[in-house]
């Protein structure tokens, strides 16, 4: 059996009692990062193998994993933060144990695209998540004007090392649209910076950019 994890994104505080039993009960744990989930791991006490499962292994590992599946072991999935299968690879995967009638079940919990969106101010009726943008500003803005006219509030994730060139792409695509800017959710120093889309990198710009960031913008005629 495939049990899906959840993880907290920050606070190790926001883990769950069903989070904690999976990871007791399994055979196996697939993670992303070993390092992290190995740190969370020892937080509460548990000792389990693990995998490996990053988007530069997986065509490696999954046979591997799957050899688990086949055998009737247990196998806990777990991203890096949050829950599995949203912008990281685990969702080959889960594809491929359901592809075989394996049973996959999940645990839920945190993720950050939700709760930046309830913390953004804009509407939360109806929102498109769009996961990570291109990393060349040409192939990005071809890719956000998919999403010009849609009235959808739109959700992305970013790292800090793109953030900006983003945000000017947005503006460029969009025009100065409203929009909120989250970052390091749950933790101590989470900061949810919102306005304009061109008020938000000025504000930016007054601090260095640490960790990954959610960003939230307003749909067309929002």
């Amino acid at each position: 059996m495939l049990i899906m994890v959840a993880t907290p994104i920050g606070n190790l505080g926001d883990i769950s009692q069903r989070a904690l039993a999976a990871l007791e009960s399994a055979d196996v744990v697939v993670s992303e990062d070993t390092r992290k989930t190995g740190f969370l791991l020892n937080h509460f006490g548990i000792k389990k193998p693990q995998i490996s499962f990053r988007e530069d292994n997986e065509s490696r590992a999954l046979p591997k994993v799957m050899e688990f599946l086949a055998l009737g072991k247990v196998v806990a999935l777990v991203t890096d933060a949050g829950t599995p299968a949203i912008s990281d690879p685990g969702f080959t995967l889960v594809r491929s144990a359901l592809q075989q009638e394996i049973p996959v079940s999940a645990i839920p919990g945190p993720t950050a695209l939700i709760m930046a969106l309830v913390l953004s101010g804009l509407a939360v009726h109806s929102f498109t998540f769009r996961g990570f943008p291109p990393r060349k500003s040409a192939a990005r803005k071809r890719w956000l004007e998919i999403d010009l006219v849609s009235p959808h509030t739109l959700i992305f994730y970013e790292s800090p090392y793109r953030l900006l060139a983003f945000l000017e792409d947005a503006i460029n695509v969009f025009g100065d649209r409203k929009c909120a800017v989250a970052n390091d959710l749950t933790k101590k120093f989470e900061t949810v910076d919102r306005g304009t889309i061109s008020s938000v990198i000025v504000e930016l710009n007054k601090e260095p950019l640490r960790g990954e960031y959610c960003v939230v913008i307003a749909g067309a005629g929002q």
